[in-house]
């Protein structure tokens, strides 16, 4: 580890480890992300330059029955392998738990019971010299007693102190057991950082929130005497003298603080509730406000950002600072430009003298279901530096831009010619538009996408609008995909660094009888594409189709499996694949299936909604399966694969096959829409061009796509 400031700012990990317990039931994040069978993250992490990393010996799975049964035969092997690795570890003995069933975050036990447990931790591992006993004390007891998401599930205000009070024991405590082993032991110490603003009305919950920010820190560094804001308060609530006593001695002193800061930590209080008619009032038993992101308030602009938060932690505790926790669950844009603006942020606060000496990747390996803190088991993932979708952790732009970052201090990329989404116009809640670019971005490096006139390239130009990526829509007479003057000379009039290619012939059903049409734009225009994008080094993401296969194989369709085409229009998909990859290996080509969106009525879903309601019938197949892919899905994933790099053929499809006639019924049952019939097409010939993956199932399940579909369809609100 870097023993000054002066050093360069080094590149840390930390795997995503908690162990919370919801009821009775204990949720365990290394077993949910995977990451507790594949020890080989640990190389990908070294290869990556990261000099130290946030590990986990979780109380709850080494001992969770008694405290003198204890198996270490899971941390034996990776801790082992991180030593050897050369990469520094950080012992996290809690990670947002509250103890093994046996104890809880009130339990008076609570600090000697850990204390034991780190004990015997540093006994069979001295040489670990860094150390979090307790990640996060007040966040913890915040959600676990204030806010009652998580065990013992309280909404109690003394419960939150005495549960960070209890917690500080433990790690005083916890230390004091270390250094017996280890006397050089260090204490790094997490908290989330943020900062509350308010309406006037709403100063004194401000004022508040912001002393108590501090407090799990001011205890363990022994500030919390009788003269503190809280130290009477305390009292109040059933914190013993004798404990804060312990903890004024300073016996807690961290040797660095974990400094964790999120976009959401920064709030914004306002009264005035019916300005926010989509966001949920909350209360403090004595007013009723609405709790804001303070980045979405554009009188906040100057006043908000991790460097201002770094520098009053610095100005108030002068201990050594480590970014512990930098993650943005966005699109892969929006979390790249978190993590270079986060170490911009590191790097300016440490030329005006704050000892700031790392920055932590977080979540490396990506997190479960963190968008409902883990009270839902809705299966939802959120990609880290590694995207762990295929079984083996796959390298994403992040991990990409962080290895820059720790060895070079810079990175470079087009989408950082424009800023986050927290710095752009349209984030406030004044003037909220998410499908604009700023006015400013004329020199910004676009991304050129061909089909301005289908659905496609129309979704494609909104979602970049709305993820801040610079981007040229163009039609067939500005880029002509089946003329090499034309496509040549576009590329020298708009410079992209990226091509999408969404133009292509679509009439299947015209195919046959327009062959040579339809192979012209459908395989030639591709390759030639191709070798235009070959020629000048810039990557080429276009789009295939499942009728590539001809639906006799029985199952699903992976991305090795042989196409085998049935019709003309699935033969010049096949043709196309074939073309580009021998003119350009690193081409990115998605085959996908049936899509349907939010912003246009040519869909099979929004024709089945509208015949229905007018009280037609609809005929659908039900021998013929297929993989429906909603829109917006497939543009999101399919950027964030293009910017991660990715080459050949990927599947992207929302998870599910269904018939048209089912799909047709659920729609129908969705919309609740009354009058036609679904009916069954006179049909015997089977067939299954459903699309899964070999490589990743990157899009969520059918049913939720379909949902959104219902909520969120432009044309469906003209119609229902």
């Amino acid at each position: 580890m870097s023993a000054a400031s002066r050093a360069p700012l080094e590149l840390w990990g930390g795997v995503e480890c908690t162990v919370v317990r919801i009821g009775d039931e204990f949720r365990n994040q290394v077993v949910e992300t995977g990451h507790s069978s594949r020890i080989t993250d640990l190389d990908k992490m070294a290869r990556m330059g990261v000099k130290a990393v946030r590990y986990p010996i979780v109380w709850e799975t080494v001992a969770p029955q008694t405290p003198s049964e204890l198996d270490f035969t899971w941390y034996d092997k990776r801790l082992e392998r991180l030593q050897k690795l050369g990469i520094e570890v950080i012992g996290g003995l809690v990670h947002h738990g509250s103890g093994p069933r046996y104890t809880n975050l009130l339990d008076p036990k609570f600090p000697d019971l850990l204390a034991d447990y780190a004990g015997k931790v540093a006994k069979r591992y001295p040489w670990i010299h860094y150390w979090t006993p307790v990640n996060e004390p007040l966040t913890t007891a915040r959600f676990s007693c204030l806010y009652g998401h998580w065990y013992p599930h309280l909404r109690d205000i003394g419960a939150t102190f005495r549960a960070v009070v209890n917690q500080c024991l433990g790690t005083v405590r916890a230390m004091q057991a270390i250094r017996k082993v280890n006397p050089d032991a260090k204490l790094l110490v997490t908290e989330d950082f943020g900062k509350t603003f308010a309406t006037e009305p709403l100063a004194h919950q401000a004022r508040h929130e912001n002393h108590r920010r501090f407090l799990s820190i001011d205890l363990l560094a022994g500030r919390v005497t009788r003269d503190h804001h809280f130290y009477d308060s305390l009292l109040h609530h059933g914190v013993t003298e004798e404990a804060l006593d312990e903890l004024a001695s300073g016996a807690g002193m961290p040797d660095m603080i974990g400094f964790n800061h999120y976009l959401t930590s920064e709030r914004f209080l306002d009264h005035r509730v019916s300005r926010y008619p989509d966001v949920e009032a909350g209360s403090n038993g004595r007013d009723t406000y609405c709790d804001l992101e303070a980045v979405r308030m554009s009188h906040l602009r100057n006043e908000v950002g991790p460097a201002k938060r770094l520098r009053e932690v610095w100005d108030r505790y002068n201990l050594p600072l480590v970014y512990s926790e930098v993650h943005h669950g966005c699109s892969r844009d929006e979390a790249v430009r978190w993590l270079v603006d986060v170490w911009t942020a590191c790097e300016k606060a440490r030329a005006t003298g704050v000892d700031v000496r790392a920055v932590t990747l977080w979540s490396m390996f990506g997190a479960v279901d963190w968008r409902s803190l883990l009270t839902r088991r809705d299966g939802i993932y959120d990609v880290g530096p590694f995207d762990t979708r295929g079984g083996k952790p796959r390298a994403t732009l992040v991990a990409k831009a962080a290895e820059a970052l720790g060895r070079e201090g810079k990175f470079e990329h087009p989408l950082l010619d424009l800023p986050g989404w927290w710095r752009r116009p349209g984030r406030c809640h004044s003037r909220r538009r998410f499908d604009t670019l700023p006015s400013d971005c004329s020199s910004a490096r676009p991304l050129l996408i061909t089909g301005a006139t289908g659905t496609l390239g129309q979704a494609f130009s909104k979602i970049c609008a709305h993820r801040g990526l610079a981007h040229v829509l163009t039609s067939r007479a500005e880029l002509d995909i089946t003329d090499e003057a034309s496509i040549a000379a576009a590329l020298e009039r708009y410079k992209p660094w990226a091509v999408v290619n969404t133009a292509g012939f679509v009439r299947v059903a015209e195919a046959e009888r327009l062959s040579d049409e339809c192979f012209k734009i459908n395989a030639t225009g591709p390759e030639l594409l191709g070798k235009a994008c070959k020629l000048h080094g810039i990557p080429l993401l276009t789009f295939s189709s499942d009728l590539v296969f001809d639906g006799k194989l029985g199952r699903s369709y992976v991305e090795p499996d042989e196409p085998a085409p049935a019709n003309a229009y699935g033969r010049s998909k096949a043709e196309a694949e074939s073309r580009l990859l021998a003119a350009d290996a690193d081409a990115l080509i998605i085959r996908t299936s049936a899509f349907f969106g939010p912003w246009d009525r040519y869909n099979f879903l929004y024709d089945t909604i509208n015949r229905l309601r007018r009280g037609e019938d609809v005929v659908a197949c039900d021998k013929t399966i297929v993989s429906p892919t909603y829109v917006p899905d497939l543009v999101h994933a399919s950027l964030d694969l293009l910017l991660d790099d990715e080459k050949g053929i990927w599947h992207l499809t929302n998870q599910g096959a269904v018939s048209w006639h089912e799909l047709a019924r659920e729609v129908a049952d969705l919309a609740k829409v009354e009058g036609g019939r679904v009916l069954r097409a006179k049909t015997s010939e089977k067939a299954d061009t459903s699309l899964s993956s070999k490589r990743g199932l990157m899009l969520r399940p059918l049913d939720r796509a379909l949902s959104d579909f219902i909520d969120h369809s432009e044309a469906l609100r003209e119609i229902l």
